[in-house]
């Protein structure tokens, strides 16, 4: 691979996926196809997968990666618009989804389009190119109110409103145009001394952007409404996230469709009929070991979750 980009708890993941070998299979969040791959070769043939991506130099990746694979399809599409790619695909239920939600070693090292703060590239943070809204407009444009809001929503940034004046100070100057330039208008933001901090004082400012550049949550919210029509009886969900806001809404989507009869418990029998939609395949979130981290340092953050559905 020309970009290689090393998967978060593959084996993890492969296992909890995969429990019919001849099934068909989505990797939502396909990136340069690490996941995928190890998908493939536990499917040996018998199975088939579909790997979705909304990022056209993934997608190219993608394909190349797992060309010697005859039982997978490429698709650029959003996880989000799963319902309509298996509509196209004249299918209406699979075996196993898959969601990564992280990004990848290729999006932050050589995309070109300013994910890293470290790098002095233009600010896009657009994981399709396609989309209207570059992060350059949200940081030079939106009134001062709104970024902050976006800094406390997205990003949990306790000093939002300190980084969003430093952001209109400098962009009344003139546009602030590369990440490297955003980068350090926060970290000047940031009090001193800078030694004992454990992050970048901008990696909740980028994650905020990124989000409302992308529609992180709303994509995500809008997979989960969805997901529990899409997969068959048995068929088995396995997201990977890599902050709260995004595992907070996985696990409360998990944690509800478990959830069974909610008549008052004064009735004499359940009017609702409501049953479990899903079990979780363990309750507390699953973490990579010390082993992984030490050959993948980007995997601290991730936490995996799985859950099966049980109902038809």
């Amino acid at each position: 691979m020309e970009y290689p980009h090393t998967p978060v708890l593959v084996e993890e993941v492969v296992k909890r996926l995969i429990h019919i070998p001849e099934g068909t299979y989505v990797d939502g969040t396909a990136g340069v196809g690490g996941h995928s791959e190890a998908i493939l070769e536990r499917l040996a043939g018998r199975g088939r997968l579909i790997c979705l991506d909304r990022d056209p130099d993934a997608v190219h990746l993608c394909r190349r990666r797992l060309a010697a694979f005859y039982n997978v399809c490429v698709i650029r599409a959003n996880f989000a618009e799963l319902d309509e790619v298996l509509k196209d695909l004249s299918l209406k239920r699979v075996e196993g989804v898959l969601l990564d939600l992280g990004m990848s070693s290729y999006q932050l090292e050589k995309s070109g389009r300013g994910f890293s703060f470290s790098r002095g590239e233009p600010l896009d943070m657009r994981m399709n190119p396609e989309n209207e809204l570059t992060a350059g407009h949200f940081v030079n444009e939106l009134p001062a109110q709104d970024l902050e809001e976006i800094l406390r929503a997205y990003g949990e940034e306790k000093r939002a409103r300190s980084i969003v004046k430093a952001i209109v100070h400098a962009r009344e100057k003139g546009p602030i145009e590369t990440a490297s330039q955003l980068a350090s208008v926060i970290d000047a933001a940031y009090p001193r001394p800078r030694q004992h901090r454990f992050k970048h004082p901008a990696t909740q400012t980028f994650q905020a952007i990124r989000i409302a550049v992308n529609r992180e949550l709303h994509n995500l919210d809008a997979f989960l409404d969805k997901i529990p029509s899409l997969l068959t009886h048995g068929g088995r969900l396995v997201v990977l996230s890599y902050h709260s806001l995004e595992d907070r809404r996985v696990k409360q989507a998990m944690v509800g469709w478990e959830q069974t009869c909610t008549c008052p418990p004064d009735f004499p029998r359940c009017v609702c009929g409501k049953a479990p939609l899903f079990r979780r395949l363990f309750k507390k979130g699953l973490k990579p070991g010390q082993k992984e981290l030490e050959n993948n340092p980007r995997a601290r953050s991730a936490i995996m979750r799985a859950a099966e559905r049980v109902t038809r």
